[in-house]
């Protein structure tokens, strides 16, 4: 990476006291600008750069600009989990305004006609996206100036360049995370600016400011979709196919500017090469602008265009271009680095020239833009039209949420999806009618569907800026077949519903509920935090004609707090809200254990604690409290480290460690409260903390690479390629241990992205869980290391006096979309008893 970095502003101010930066240093001069128009500064009460907008105020000055341009309008597509709006603005002629539906109408026709398309009279879409991580302003920031330089601007150019392009402009991809930075840079500003990089301005607390509400990295959500933020975007996208994407991020402070394209080795091979090849001759157009301004910059040098989740990566593989921009970070106000003293102001400068040189490019290359657009579809369908009788069928027939989940996706992704025809039996897999669907590789987005379901075990490069792999059946631990034939087809989905619980009958006896429907969790802790008593079957049985498998929930209704009638009704509602079916039974004399056999076990509702704060990976705590604040209404504690040893932690019986590491007095404090009879959940590099401070036993491996024949320059390379970054492997499965209860499968899909390999236990039955001799189903992992992983376990649990200790090597709420393995936490949350 350069690091070269020059231009740089605010050098000579006394003392480094703010100067006003007005516009005349960020704007082209070539031009006048409507007075009629509201300069940032007249609404935000602050020039661009004096503060770090918040999102209030962004969003206060763009209905400014909507309410006095016939240049703007403006739309709230929906809101944050804090309640933001997510605006969006479309920027174009008043003349395009006045027909922008048909616009739309026509571009995306463009791309479902496989006849030559006139491009020479249709403008070009461009989708311009700002600061998705909230503790990178400058995007937003430079957002102001754009917005108003597009408002404003009189010059023919100008209005010429709106004429044949339509922006769709969103100010700020994270509300949340803009906020929340937002108010730390603010209230540690000094009237005189201070660089030095240990002032607290440049050093937030934990979670910072990157993530949204519950502390996700939004960039990593454009394929899943499972945050409200992505889903708005993603109805955008979908609704328009902009030709281009741009991705306004940030980077380390002793950096320059950074545009793509990136590492070619390490673009994904679905990615067209005239992606790349127009990805590059826009780039020529960042670095005349940046020449110009004298601003330094550096491309195909880092980064990469694999991971079809991230903002600058997912557009390649639906016919559009994206861009990545990177720009040295001051992290505050201003801050010294390597080349010198960087200032905010200066960082919005390169944004707000990278975001013009993007409309520059997309004018000058429009037609040549389009057409690679309507190509990219046309090649499409005639890859899918060789695929023509060959189908994808996904389902579980034992949970019909988790395979609506994963239908949501494609749907959200304009995936025509069938009903599955009949009940089948394919592969050996049974597919269930209800429980299951069948995707057409025969269509428009078929690319995108290699995209979401493909299994990838050999790669051009041996590193990856983010995951390897990402299977969409596999994440979600569905069963699937490709290529089976058309007659499995049954009704195409056109209103996508899930499955609908219910309570098939009166019980004056008992109900009987299966743990396999993904949101089982979900209707256990609200019968238990109703103070009804319920328990788990430890073996399976048969009542009703039916087989019930193990971890099925029994409900008496001798002894509860709710009459035969309340209890009733009580469970109608919970079934509807949980999507499950819950059975009467009328006898207790069932086939196998008895109804009031001791291998029913009693439950009690979970008392969770999870800790966060310093040490802690802020990520994989937010999937862990977004898993049971948002899917399965469970209450939680959050725990801060600063404050673990001040707490009562005698109200909780469970508490979850993500990856973290404690200070002595915290692991004092939590040995005692696991050896008083609590369950400890740990994840990831927490299991070499519990190692070393005693709290489990555990046979780690120890890695012995020698590199050989490796130079100096190619070491960093090595290194790379030794790192999991993200793939999937299959291990076995006792289904009769408990903590793999609502499994039918004896085979499980695991994510990995850590090099901690434990070696199982020597008696069997304490390793429910084992990597089988092959384990690599999809994604990069080095031959070294997959020969360490075979036949090591994911999973162990040893008892610490009255309490129990239970550790994951890595995480199973990854991203909130590997729903998959979300079942082993809330197998060890209520069935902690039992491990």
């Amino acid at each position: 990476m350069k690091l070269i970095h020059t231009l740089l502003f605010l050098t000579t101010c006394f003392v480094f006291g703010q100067k006003q930066t007005d516009l005349s240093y960020y704007l082209p001069q070539n031009t006048t600008y409507n007075q009629a128009i509201p300069t940032p500064q007249s609404v935000i009460g602050h020039e661009v750069g004096e503060w770090h907008i918040t999102h209030d105020k962004l969003v206060e000055y763009m209905k400014a600009l909507a309410a006095s341009s016939d240049r703007i309008t403006i739309e709230n597509r929906g809101n944050t989990y804090e309640g933001r709006p997510l605006i969006l603005l479309t920027i174009t002629s008043p003349k395009n305004h006045q027909n922008i539906d048909v616009i739309r109408q026509q571009h995306i026709a463009a791309t479902e006609d496989n006849a030559s398309v006139n491009t020479s009279t249709m403008p070009i879409v461009v989708n311009q996206g700002f600061s998705i991580h909230g503790n990178e302003p400058s995007g937003s920031n430079a957002a102001l100036l754009l917005a108003y330089y597009l408002a404003a601007a009189e010059s023919d150019a100008v209005k010429d360049l709106l004429d044949n392009t339509i922006i769709l402009f969103d100010p700020s991809f994270n509300p949340d995370g803009l906020q929340r930075f937002a108010y730390w840079a603010n209230s540690n500003k000094s009237k005189n600016l201070n660089p030095d990089p240990n002032d607290r301005e440049y050093n937030e607390v934990w979670p910072r400011g990157r993530t949204n509400h519950y502390w996700f990295d939004m960039n990593r959500d454009w394929l899943p979709v499972q945050l409200p933020e992505s889903r708005a975007r993603l109805e955008t996208f979908h609704k328009w196919l902009p030709n281009i994407l741009t991705d306004h991020h940030e980077m380390g402070t002793n950096s320059s500017f950074f545009f793509q394209p990136g590492i070619p080795s390490r673009t994904h091979p679905l990615t067209p090469q005239l992606n790349q090849d127009l990805t590059k001759k826009i780039g020529n157009y960042h670095a005349k602008a940046f020449d110009k301004i004298g601003s330094f910059y550096y491309t195909e040098e880092s980064f990469d265009d694999f991971y079809y989740g991230k903002g600058s990566t997912f557009p390649d593989i639906n016919g559009s271009i994206g861009i990545l921009f990177e720009q040295a970070s001051s992290r505050g106000h201003i801050q010294e680095s390597t080349n010198g003293i960087l200032t905010f102001p200066f960082t919005i400068r390169n944004q707000f020239t990278a975001a013009l040189s993007t409309l520059d490019a997309g004018y000058h290359m429009r037609e040549e833009i389009l057409k690679y657009q309507h190509d990219f579809f046309k090649n499409a369908r005639n890859e899918g039209n060789k695929e023509k009788g060959k189908n994808i069928i996904f389902g579980d027939a034992k949970d019909a949420a988790k395979t609506y989940e994963l239908a949501e996706i494609l749907r959200r992704h304009q995936i025509e999806m069938y009903e599955l025809k009949n009940d089948a039996t394919i592969d050996g897999k049974q597919f269930k009618k209800g429980y299951s669907y069948v995707v057409p590789k025969n269509q428009k987005n078929t690319r995108l569907i290699n995209a979401m379901f493909e299994k990838r075990t050999s790669f051009q490069d041996s590193l990856f800026y983010d995951i390897s792999a990402w299977t969409l059946p596999l994440a979600f631990n569905l069963d699937y077949v490709e290529g089976i034939p058309s007659s499995h087809l049954g009704d195409r989905v056109v209103d996508l519903k899930m499955k609908v619980g219910q309570v098939d009958s009166k019980s004056d006896y008992a109900y009987i509920m299966e743990w396999h429907e993904y949101y089982s969790p979900k209707a256990l802790n609200q019968i238990l935090k109703n103070d009804l008593r319920a328990q788990v079957a430890m073996k399976k049985f048969r009542a009703n004609g039916k087989e019930y498998d193990y971890g099925t929930i029994l409900i008496p209704i001798q002894n509860q707090s709710k009459n035969a009638d309340e209890l009733y009704q009580f469970l109608n509602e919970v079934a509807k809200d949980a999507h499950v079916q819950i059975d009467a039974v009328a006898t207790g004399l069932t086939e196998g254990i008895n109804m009031g056999s001791n291998e029913f076990k009693p439950l009690t509702l979970p008392k969770i604690a999870l800790i966060v704060g310093n040490g802690v990976a802020s990520s994989d705590a937010g999937e862990i409290w977004h898993l049971l604040d948002q899917r399965y209404d469970m209450i939680l504690t959050k725990l801060d480290t600063e404050n673990l040893g001040r707490a009562d932690l005698s109200r909780y019986n469970t508490i979850i460690l993500p990856s973290a590491n404690l200070s002595k007095s915290d692991t004092e404090t939590l040995s005692t409260w696991v050896e008083n009879g609590g369950t400890l959940i740990g994840f990831k590099n927490t299991l070499r903390w519990m190692n070393t401070n005693k709290l489990m036993k555990l046979d780690i491996k120890k890695s012995e690479r020698v590199a050989k024949n490796i130079t100096f320059e190619e070491r960093s390379d090595y290194n790379g390629a030794q790192v999991i970054g993200g793939a999937i492997f299959e291990a076995k499965l006792d289904r009769s241990h408990p903590i793999n209860f609502g499994y039918k499968n004896d085979k499980l899909p695991l994510f990995r992205n850590s090099t901690l390999f434990v070696k199982a236990d020597k008696q069997s039955y304490n390793n429910p869980i084992q990597y089988t001799k092959n384990p690599l189903m999809s994604g990069y992992i080095s031959k070294s290391n997959l020969d360490s992983l075979a036949l090591t376990v994911p999973y162990q649990m040893q008892r610490m006096k009255r309490g129990k200790v239970v550790a994951f090597t890595d995480n199973t709420n990854f991203r909130a979309f590997w729903f998959g393995t979300n079942k082993l936490m809330m197998n060890a949350i209520f069935f902690r008893d039992e491990l």
